[in-house]
């Protein structure tokens, strides 16, 4: 059985690869589900899919020097903007399949921590629109 460790994911966000920063990068996606149970099915609930959506959230280390994460983020807030995740920064392939969409930049948090603690950020940023899976 094939199996991976994380040890070198591509993320980019409004075509900034951030993966120098990134500490764990989670892409989300799911359906609601819609209950159309009627009389006819014996006790038993009926369930179809409905709308999509997704969510892509982030642990970034933080970095303030001009350049850096917290300027290229800083800009960002309040904008819809394209993303890319991959499992690794190698080509895209069948083995290394690329997400791509875009995210609402709602959220960020520069300074978070206790004393002695990494600076870090997470974020969680919701999908706009469809996420596409591609192996080429």
């Amino acid at each position: 059985m094939p199996t991976m460790v994380l040890t070198g994911e591509y993320v980019s966000v409004a075509g900034n690869t951030l993966s120098e920063y990134a500490r764990k990068a989670e892409l989300t996606v799911e359906v609601e589900e819609k209950d159309v149970t009627t009389y006819t099915a014996l006790g038993w609930k009926v369930l179809i899919g409905g709308l999509k959506s997704g969510s892509l959230a982030l642990d970034l280390l933080n970095d303030f020097a001009a350049g850096k994460l917290d300027s290229i983020m800083w800009p960002l807030l309040g904008q819809v903007v394209a993303f890319e995740v991959r499992p690794t920064q190698a080509v895209v392939s069948a083995a290394n399949p690329k997400y791509t969409g875009e995210v609402l930049v709602k959220e960020w948090q520069p300074i978070s921590g206790s004393v002695g603690d990494e600076a870090s950020v997470g974020v969680t940023y919701p999908t706009s629109g469809a996420v596409v899976r591609a192996t080429a």
